[in-house]
C-alpha cells in the first residue's frame, strides 16, 4: 500500500504528558496518527516531538489541531483549569478524558463539555504505561457511545476497548469498583506479609504461596455475583458460619503475634451480622447485604 492510497489517520491530540500520556502519544504515532502533544512543562515533549510529534503552544492550539482530544493529568480540577480558556475551540470535537477522579466529577465535566457542543468519553485504564498498546492493556469507556464508536480504532491502540454505558460517569463508577476489589488484595497481602514475619518467614516466601491460592480462590467470584445479583444464597459449601469462625481464629492469631486487626476486624463484623440474623447457612457472598445495608 503506498502513501497515496493509505487511508488517513485521525489527528489526535494529547494533553498531558506524565508517564501514561508520553505512552499514548507514542502509540498513535507508532500508528500513523498525526499527534499534537501539549503539557505545562514543555519538556517533557521532547521525546515524542522526536518521534513525529507537534508541540502545541497552548493548549487552545492543541485542541484546534485535532478532532479527537485525549487528556491525562493529575486530576480532574486540573482538566478543569486547563479547558477553561480552550472552551471556544471545543465544539466539534471529542474530548476523551482518562484523567482518574470520581463519579460526580465525571458528571460535571461531561455535562460542561456538552454545553460546549463537543462530545464526552470518560474512559479509566487498566495498564501501566509500558504495557500500552499491548493485550495486557483495557480501558472502559462511557459517555457519548456515537463518538466513542467513531474514535474506537484509534482508541484501540490503547488498549482493549470496553463501552460500558452513556451516562459519562459509569466508567468511573467500574474504576472505583476495580480498583476498591485491588485495594482490598493488597491489604490482604501486606497483613499475610506481616503476620508470616512475626516468624521470621520472608515475604517472597509467603508470597509465592499467597499468589497460588488467590489464584485458585478468584475462581469462586463469577459464582458468586451469580449469586449476589439473583439475590439466592442457597450453599452447600463453605458458609458463612464456617468463614465467620475461620476469620476470627485469624484475628485472634494476629493479636497474639502483636499485630493490628483493623485491616480485617469489619470483615469479621459482617460475617458476624449475617450469622446474628440468621444466615449462618448461607453462602458466604450474602456478607454483601450487611454492607449494602449501611447505606
Amino acid at each position: 500500500m503506498t502513501a497515496q492510497t493509505a487511508t488517513p489517520r485521525t489527528p489526535v491530540t494529547v494533553l498531558g504528558l506524565g508517564n501514561l500520556g508520553q505512552a499514548l502519544a507514542d502509540a498513535f504515532l507508532a500508528q500513523g496518527h498525526p499527534t499534537t502533544v501539549w503539557n505545562r512543562s514543555a519538556h517533557k515533549a521532547d521525546g515524542p516531538v522526536s518521534r513525529g510529534a507537534t508541540l502545541a503552544a497552548t493548549v487552545a492550539e492543541a485542541v484546534t489541531a485535532s478532532e479527537l482530544v485525549v487528556v491525562t493529568v493529575l486530576d480532574y480540577d486540573t482538566v478543569g483549569e486547563l479547558l477553561r480558556p480552550a472552551a471556544g475551540a471545543l465544539a466539534g470535537r471529542t474530548l476523551v478524558n482518562l484523567t482518574t477522579g470520581t463519579p460526580g466529577a465525571a458528571r460535571d465535566l461531561g455535562a460542561w463539555v456538552a454545553d460546549r457542543r463537543a462530545a464526552y468519553v470518560d474512559g479509566a485504564v487498566y495498564a501501566v504505561p509500558q504495557t500500552i498498546g499491548t493485550a495486557g492493556a483495557f480501558v472502559l469507556y462511557s459517555g457519548d457511545e456515537a463518538a466513542y464508536r467513531q474514535h474506537r480504532p484509534a482508541l484501540d491502540l490503547i488498549g482493549e476497548g470496553v463501552f460500558v454505558g452513556t451516562a459519562p460517569d459509569l466508567s468511573s463508577v467500574y474504576d472505583t469498583a476495580l480498583l476498591s476489589g485491588m485495594y482490598g488484595m493488597f491489604s490482604g497481602f501486606f497483613q499475610a506479609v506481616a503476620l508470616a514475619g512475626t516468624e521470621g518467614i520472608e515475604a517472597a516466601a509467603v508470597t509465592s504461596q499467597l499468589v497460588r491460592w488467590l489464584t485458585a480462590a478468584a475462581e469462586a467470584l463469577p459464582a458468586f455475583a451469580e449469586e449476589i445479583d439473583r439475590g439466592e444464597y442457597d450453599t452447600t459449601t463453605s458458609n458463612l458460619e464456617i468463614n465467620a469462625v475461620g476469620l476470627r481464629n485469624i484475628l485472634a492469631t494476629t493479636e497474639a503475634q502483636g499485630l493490628s486487626t483493623d485491616l480485617l476486624a469489619p470483615l469479621q463484623r459482617l460475617f458476624d451480622d449475617q450469622v446474628d440474623s440468621g444466615h449462618a447457612a448461607s453462602s458466604l457472598s450474602r456478607a454483601i447485604e450487611s454492607l449494602r445495608a449501611g447505606r
